[in-house]
């Protein structure tokens, strides 16, 4: 967090000039103007031009950043001084603070409910298909649940919302429509297979990224095209000692790859000129058109066996309350890990974000193996730990691919 202390007898204190934001700069604001930066939040940084070091014309909002991705209303503060803050001379003669925000304890807590969040959902997940085995209704309650969240942020005017255009519903279209089928095949893997070894074959996806890629005519250096083999490798190996290994869920956890790494490539090609739209806003309104896409194909492809199925559930579980709570939390938990790999995507490089979100894997596989005790052969292990190992390969092989943020989505 980047504060400052403006205390009367001190002087007063302004950050230089960054040439990072010099797009933010009026040219007709003389040399000696200064700009006050404004703490980050998730969706770019703030900046007001002054023009008179006065403090009562100034207008300083802090926009606090939330845990589940999203921004709260900014209120006007006093920026009180920290006096051991580190300062120098600038030559005009000006006093600069050179400001040391906490960023390790900033990318640790992100990250820290990025994981947190994402291990219960995949917890609770599975404890719902494991007594009621219809993945379809399941994912479209989640993206329900999503479509929800995000209206009462909307309607509260705690996350703005954007401006729509048929241009933009009509952009959406295709993103939302591999969206709904990455996740409905996770959700129908999840179903079938233990959820460590659905989350070793979608550690794959990177596979999935450059060969599409390569198709529509892109280029990668030859480590890239390395870095994938010991995730095939890996795969491979794991899939063969699977002790839960069923074809239904290793086709599953494959065309989730593929809707994916689709979606990915279509976001890049169709939403270029809506740029205005952050992250979270982008992301709602793909649920909210997932949820219209999913729905309807579930009532067709399992609607006549919900009923008989809920009676077995709750039977299975004792009492309905308990099977409603796992349904809201993993609805609701899908949701928020995702706003929060969006807010984790912000706030860090493409590059910290993919080496997280192989880590990511990581715990919710040793967290998902801890809970439901699956046997894990030592070949099993091996090839997980291959195969994860491949993929971290691969984010620091692209690391210097300039890629647009909403390329790097994965999940």
């Amino acid at each position: 967090m980047l504060s400052m202390n403006l205390l009367p007898p001190s002087p007063i204190t302004f950050f230089k000039k960054n040439p990072l934001h010099a797009s933010l700069l009026d040219s007709k604001i003389g040399s000696r103007t200064h700009f006050v930066r404004v703490q980050d939040n998730p969706f770019g940084s703030l900046a007001k031009p002054i023009s008179q070091i006065s403090i009562s014309s100034s207008n300083f909002g802090l926009i606090s950043k939330s845990p589940f991705g999203f921004s709260c209303k900014s209120e006007p503060r006093v920026l009180k001084a920290a006096p051991d803050v580190p300062s120098e001379s600038s030559p005009d003669g000006d006093v600069i603070e050179v400001a040391k925000p906490n960023q390790k304890f900033k990318l640790a807590l992100v990250f820290g409910f990025w994981y947190f969040q994402n291990i219960v959902f995949n917890i609770y997940n599975k404890k719902v298909l494991n007594v009621f085995p219809f993945p379809w209704l399941l994912a479209s309650f989640q993206l329900f649940c999503g479509s929800v969240f995000m209206l009462i942020l909307w309607g509260t005017k705690i996350q703005a919302c954007p401006k729509i255009s048929k241009s933009f519903i009509v952009a959406l279209l295709g993103p939302a429509l591999f969206h709904t089928i990455g996740h409905i095949s996770a959700c129908v893997s999840f179903s079938k297979v233990a959820v460590s070894f659905t989350h070793v074959i979608k550690s794959a996806e990177p596979v999935f990224t450059v060969l599409f890629s390569a198709i529509l005519g892109d280029t990668y250096p030859l480590p890239v095209w390395l870095s994938i083999l010991p995730i095939v490798f890996g795969c491979s190996l794991a899939a063969v000692t699977e002790v839960s290994f069923n074809l239904g869920g290793l086709w599953g956890a494959m065309i989730s790859n593929v809707g994916f790494v689709l979606r990915n490539i279509y976001s890049k090609r169709s939403l270029q000129d809506f740029k205005e739209v952050d992250g979270l806003n982008l992301y709602g309104w793909i649920t909210i058109l997932s949820m219209c896409y999913l729905f309807p194909v579930a009532i067709f492809v399992e609607g006549s066996q919900w009923i008989g199925g809920y009676h077995k559930a709750i039977e299975a579980v004792g009492t309905p309350s308990t099977l409603y709570l796992w349904v809201m939390i993993s609805g609701l938990f899908y949701h928020l890990y995702n706003q929060s790999s969006y807010q984790a995507l912000d706030d860090i490089s493409p590059l910290t974000f993919s080496v997280g979100n192989t880590m990511k894997r990581v715990v919710v596989i040793i967290a998902t193996v801890l809970v439901f005790r699956n046997p894990v052969r030592p070949l099993n292990a091996l090839g997980s730990a291959i195969a994860i190992f491949g993929t971290f390969l691969y984010s620091q092989a692209t690391s210097k691919k300039k890629t647009p943020k909403v390329e790097e989505k994965s999940e």
